[in-house]
Parts: structure tokens; C-alpha cells; sequence
């Protein structure tokens, strides 16, 4: 950080009571409590909101595209998957009785 510059903080929101914070942006500020005042005025005040965070950039870690094998599964479960089933042709004759 240089003296012309401040920090940046990625600003979190909760948009009820329960559900989970999404990203909305982000604010430039020398602390934490001056990010929460400028995150309230710029994303507070658009959109329904009743809890926020701010967390410096520097403090969140991300996993690289190149790292896509670290998503892989493991093991096949296309069992729990439903398109191995008929029922279509079932479907489709609920609509004609004759059909079935």
C-alpha cells in the first residue's frame, strides 16, 4: 500500500435475515470502520439490506483456473442421476389415455 492509495475492501451483503452474503463490490478506504461507512452509503442504501461485511482483498484467497482438476470427482455417482429413465413415453400418454 502506498500513501497515495488506500486499501481496497470486497463488500459482502445480507439481503434478509438467513440467507447467505453475496459479493456486491467493492471500496476504497484507509480502515476498516471508514470501508463499513463508504460500503453502507454505496451498497446500503440501493438494495434491501440488513447485515454487511468488509474484508481486505489481500485476505481472501482464490483457487486458480489452472487448478480445475481440484474440482474433479472422485467417484462416478451417475446412478443418482435420472437420465437412464422412461418417462417420457409416460409422460407424453397422460395427456392421451389411449396411449398407455
Amino acid at each position: 500500500m502506498t500513501d497515495t492509495q488506500w486499501r481496497v475492501y470486497e463488500v459482502f451483503h445480507q439481503q434478509a435475515r438467513g440467507e447467505p452474503h453475496v459479493h456486491v463490490g467493492s471500496v476504497h478506504a484507509p480502515d476498516p470502520e471508514t470501508a463499513l461507512l463508504m460500503a453502507k452509503e454505496q451498497f446500503g442504501r440501493r438494495q434491501a439490506c440488513v447485515n454487511m461485511w468488509v474484508v481486505p482483498q489481500e485476505a481472501i484467497s482464490a483457487t486458480s483456473y489452472e487448478d480445475a482438476d481440484l474440482f474433479q470427482h472422485t467417484t462416478d455417482k451417475s446412478y443418482r442421476e435420472p437420465f437412464g429413465y422412461e418417462t417420457t413415453k409416460r409422460a407424453r400418454a397422460i395427456g392421451d389415455p389411449q396411449e398407455l
